[in-house]
């Protein structure tokens, strides 16, 4: 799967450095993977889950939520946030990636 963007990625774990390696780990893993839908996609990440068009993925033990729209047809995940576990349950970001 292609991943769009990885400096989203890097701009978080720059300010939250013990998330570099659980996102680094998550984006090798999206990279290699080819899945067909959500289903197919929870048999990897069984803790993503679909919240008002965005797949939502609890990263680092659940300290992370990294938000994405995701395009099995054409193998294409957007990052559209990635977010402190407050951060997400301010529910600001449901605003801002509409």
């Amino acid at each position: 799967m292609h991943v769009i963007a990885k400096p989203a990625l890097i701009a978080f774990w720059t300010a939250h450095p013990p998330a570099r390696a659980p996102l680094e780990a998550w984006y090798r893993i999206m990279r290699q993977g080819r899945f067909l839908n959500l289903d197919d996609l929870k048999k990897t990440f069984a803790r993503a889950d679909y919240v008002q068009g965005f797949t939502v993925f609890d990263i680092g033990g659940n300290k992370y939520r990294l938000i994405a729209v995701i395009h099995y047809q054409r193998q294409k995940a957007y990052i559209r946030a990635v977010l402190t576990h407050r951060e997400y349950d301010a529910e600001a970001w449901k605003r801002e990636t509409t």
